[in-house]
């Protein structure tokens, strides 16, 4: 059986629209992704190449402005491979120094597999207050709760809808990661895509440090909704695999 369809028949068993029916269910399908190589979804050039990869003095290859200076990040691409009521699955190969910018998948669990190639990942908790001052109902504060390096081969990392659910990629060679979505992005069911930056509030208003029980104030930052980045380019692609049925 092929590694994608296997995958597919356990998303199929595991998740509904409301997301995974169960901890055990999200854990079989995890299990099954910690084996997933690039070559189980026809990227095994592109793997070697990366291992290959050095960087050049002329840095990456993003859009550049009229005189010829960097002003893009390199477009992504992503291969999709499926999506339906309670999930989507697809493949996202960023080039060197490409972005994808902090945004957030509301109500929303998220597995993904790191195939080829180091990443950035930066990830954050929202943090709940009980009131807000008026001057801040622009930004929300934010704990954050991954910082680090990621290198293939490396085990599944999991968002769930209230841990990590904010976070942002930066790309430090060629790389590609296997994406699920349960449920997948839907407007019409209030789950729809925002992106995020650090807002300008420096110090945190009155009265709001008492309550922040068991936060680290040094881990906090306010974030604020923002327009999707006009240098946010995600190019679509064909998976070249076979593609499950529904």
């Amino acid at each position: 059986m092929p590694y994608v369809k296997k995958i597919f028949n356990a998303c199929k068993d595991s998740f509904t629209p409301t997301g995974p029916i169960s901890e055990e269910a999200l854990e079989k399908v995890r299990a099954i992704l910690d084996d997933l190589k690039a070559a189980n979804v026809g990227l095994d050039q592109e793997a070697q190449a990366a291992k290959k990869w050095k960087p050049t003095a002329n840095g990456n290859n993003g859009r550049k402005d009229r005189n010829g200076s960097q002003q893009y990040p390199p477009p992504i691409k992503y291969l999709h491979v499926h999506e339906c009521e309670s999930f989507s699955i697809g493949i996202f190969c960023m080039p060197p120094s490409s972005v994808i910018p902090l945004h957030n998948h509301p109500g929303m669990t998220v597995l993904s597999k790191l195939l080829y190639g180091s990443l950035l990942v930066r990830s954050y908790d929202w943090v709940d207050l009980p009131e807000l001052p008026q001057s801040s109902q622009a930004a929300r504060p934010a704990k954050l709760v991954k910082d680090c390096e990621m290198t293939a081969p490396c085990d599944t990392t999991v968002l769930y809808p209230t841990r990590g659910n904010i976070h942002c990629f930066k790309a430090i060679t060629p790389c590609a990661f296997f994406d699920i979505l349960t449920p997948p992005y839907s407007s019409e069911d209030g789950r729809h895509c925002s992106y995020f930056r650090k807002s300008l509030i420096q110090d945190l208003p009155d009265g709001i440090e008492e309550q922040l029980e068991g936060v680290d104030v040094s881990e906090l930052v306010w974030l604020e909704e923002i327009q999707p980045p006009e240098n946010f380019v995600v190019l679509r692609g064909h998976y070249k695999g076979p593609v499950p049925k529904k």
